[in-house]
């Protein structure tokens, strides 16, 4: 079948078993060449992946269009959302039959399945995001220095990442400070609601940051060793980078580009400071081998390792199609 998108007004009944993938451009995405070879791995037979394509900030009667015809398609299995996390369970919570505790205490949507118990919404970032973390920053790095975080954009990726860095339960091996920085107020004004609901004693500190100026000052003033997230969408979902050219990361630092396909300006200008400064350079593909796999055990009620073997395997299936 083609790659070629939907849209909320181009809905039309699923002929297989399918999952969609709710984005702004899902059809460039490596997905479309992943999904083939993990549904055959997984004996998930004549399964289909088929994207959705909404604007950023899309209407709210289109989200609920599209969950209501999930809910109502037989064979539509469930969905993964990305980019519209937040906005898709703003406008269609009420939708939903039942929510998981990680999508209610999140605020958002990243992954739709159906079951016994109806339609169901879920919150797979703290999971998938923390998985991801682990895998490129060893246990007792916090521990070791006074290093911050840094997340640029308050979106659902920052939320569940500062939950993830914060949760009292990792002792003395969380950041000194948890900075986030966007553009507009009203996401600060939610992920700050957010914190405030954590159980934490995690300094956290937002900086509203329109210009990419705004954002270098705030790296500017992190301490040696710390983190700095780009998890804005830009680069992928929009041209260009939160940073500019000349702003200069932490020293000894590390840098994670949340996005693995497009126009990766913060990659590069994090890559052009690896070693002078970084320490370490990230960009999303391990974020997106969590995140898939653990959207897709979800959809079609198999269990999927996230590390070992099996794991390994279907990451080598994917990394083929890079």
């Amino acid at each position: 079948m083609s790659p070629t998108a939907m849209t909320a007004d181009t809905l039309r009944p699923a002929e297989v078993p399918t999952l969609y993938f709710i984005g702004v451009s899902t059809a460039s995405s490596s997905i479309q060449s992943v999904f083939p070879r993990w549904a055959a791995e997984l004996g998930l037979g004549v399964a289909h992946l088929q994207g959705i394509d909404l604007p950023l900030h899309a209407p709210a009667e289109h989200y609920r269009r599209v969950v209501e015809f999930i809910a109502a398609d037989p064979l539509s299995l469930g969905a993964l959302v990305t980019t519209h996390k937040i906005d898709l369970y703003r406008a269609a919570a009420d939708l939903f039959d039942s929510t998981d505790r990680f999508a209610t205490m999140m605020g958002e949507t990243s992954c739709i399945s159906k079951s016994d118990a109806g339609l169901i919404c879920h919150a797979k970032d703290p999971i998938s995001s923390g998985l991801a973390l682990d895998a490129f920053v060893p246990a007792g790095y916090w521990r070791a220095s006074s290093a911050d975080a840094l997340c640029i954009g308050a979106g659902g990726s920052t939320i569940a990442i500062s939950w993830y860095l914060s949760q009292e339960e990792r002792g003395d091996d969380r950041p000194a400070r948890i900075v986030v920085s966007n553009r507009s107020q009203l996401r600060l004004d939610h992920i700050r609601e957010f914190h405030a609901g954590l159980d934490t004693d995690t300094e956290f500190e937002y900086v509203l940051a329109p210009e990419a100026q705004d954002n270098d000052r705030a790296m500017a003033a992190l301490a040696a060793g710390s983190l700095v997230v780009n998890a804005t969408g830009l680069g992928k979902d929009a041209p260009g980078s939160p940073i500019t050219d000349a702003g200069r990361f932490p020293s000894a630092g590390l840098a994670w580009e949340l996005n693995y396909r497009g126009d990766l300006v913060f990659l590069d200008q994090a890559h052009a400071q690896e070693g002078s400064r970084l320490q370490h350079v990230e960009d999303g593909w391990v974020y997106f081998l969590h995140g898939w796999t653990q959207v897709i055990g979800e959809v079609f009620h198999v269990d999927i390792p996230t590390s070992g073997p099996t794991f390994d395997r279907l990451s080598d299936l994917a990394r083929a199609t890079r």
